[in-house]
């Protein structure tokens, strides 16, 4: 049952490339529309930080901006996420990860479940 002050964010999808992770660190790229270009990102913490950065821009929840595509090519990567924050409430996300290499999907509640999510299938 959804609450009344849960509202869809309807936010654009971001992509992140991962370069390396060893001991619970992460490097790669990140991709989103509004940015229009890769942003670099030397842990998860930052790539985190970035994205919430990104939804506040896109004044999510709120009016969705245009829907651009975002494709990844990168050849040196270890893995290929897609994020999709469908909902935030009081700072929290709720939302879909998607692993383009396994072509599976889990569902997150919270930014500490996205990362414990991406912990587990980079850590295994």
């Amino acid at each position: 049952m959804l609450r009344e002050n849960m509202i869809p964010c309807k936010s654009n999808e971001a992509v992140v490339t991962v370069l390396s992770y060893r001991n619970g660190v992460m490097d790669g790229y990140l991709q989103h529309p509004l940015l229009g270009r890769e942003e670099k990102f030397d842990s998860l913490s930052q790539m985190i930080l970035l994205l919430g950065s990104l939804l506040d821009l896109e004044n999510c929840p709120g009016k969705p901006s245009p829907v651009v595509s975002t494709v990844c090519s990168r050849q040196d990567s270890i893995a290929v996420f897609r994020i999709q924050v469908l909902f935030r409430e009081h700072y929290t996300w709720q939302g879909r990860l998607i692993w383009q290499e396994a072509d599976q999907e889990a569902v997150f509640k919270s930014a500490i479940e996205l990362i414990q999510l991406l912990d587990e299938i980079l850590a295994a």
